[in-house]
């Protein structure tokens, strides 16, 4: 087993898949009250095609391993508050994704009386994916890039 293992690790190494420069980048999603058309998409993320786990880019569980809030979705007022307390758990520096039109503010879905005018409205957002919703590739790009601008640890 150790002997497959080395072997990989080697063939690795030589088909120069290491990692890039930019080290790692934790995500966290939170579903801040959209369709989860989003929400599909980025599962197609993390599928083999795209394959970020390659480049270092993780979903993690818990905002306090977070550097990234990924929200898809506009702001419900009823998910203001969860929304809130995920960042405020989140260690420094921390940057905030809003994925999707929805969580941008555009083309809002649902009642206008339940929700907020998309993520801007309640927190700074640092990253911007925009589509109804955004293909796998340009998720992946905008992820990349913030790994690549050195935004990850």
């Amino acid at each position: 087993m150790f002997l497959l293992l080395r072997k990989l690790n080697r063939l690795r190494r030589q088909a120069d898949l290491e990692r890039g420069p930019g080290g790692s980048l934790a995500v966290r999603h939170v579903d801040a009250g959209s369709c989860n058309g989003c929400e599909s998409e980025l599962n197609s993320v993390a599928n083999t095609f795209y394959d970020l786990q390659r480049f270092g880019i993780n979903i993690v569980a818990s905002p306090r391993h977070a550097d990234v809030l990924l929200i898809t979705g506009p702001v419900t007022r009823r998910m203001r508050e969860p929304l809130l307390r995920a960042y405020e758990a989140m260690p420094e520096p921390r940057l905030v994704a809003a994925l999707g039109d929805c969580a941008l503010g555009c083309n809002l879905l649902g009642l206008p009386s339940e929700h907020l005018d998309g993520v801007e409205s309640v927190l700074h957002v640092d990253v911007r994916i925009e589509g109804c919703p955004p293909s796998p590739a340009a998720i992946a790009s905008a992820l990349e890039a913030a790994l690549a601008a050195g935004l990850g640890r």
